[in-house]
């Protein structure tokens, strides 16, 4: 578990970025949206939508390892206090 998560995270770091050109692709999808041709702006948005999940998607996968991992180091009597103060406030 531990290489795959390295691993994922030199992937991520090593990616190069991209220089978009907002003009050109507005153009592009303009003109393929005139021309009855949608299946490139559908598939513009999707891209978008794939960048705008990723980020989030990694936060909580990382924050979620986090969190089971501060679990294993309790004893279960510390978890069923840490429970009682939860029902109690």
């Amino acid at each position: 578990m531990k290489k795959l998560l390295i691993t994922a995270v030199l992937i991520l770091l090593t990616k190069l970025v991209p220089f978009a050109q907002c003009a050109m692709c507005r153009m592009t999808v303009e003109s393929t949206v005139s021309n009855g041709r949608s299946q490139i702006a559908s598939n513009l948005n999707t891209g978008i939508l794939y960048l705008l999940v990723s980020p989030y998607l990694a936060v909580v996968v990382v924050g979620y390892l986090w969190w089971m991992k501060s679990k294993k180091g309790l004893s279960p009597r510390d978890i069923m206090r840490m429970n009682l103060k939860k029902a109690f406030k």
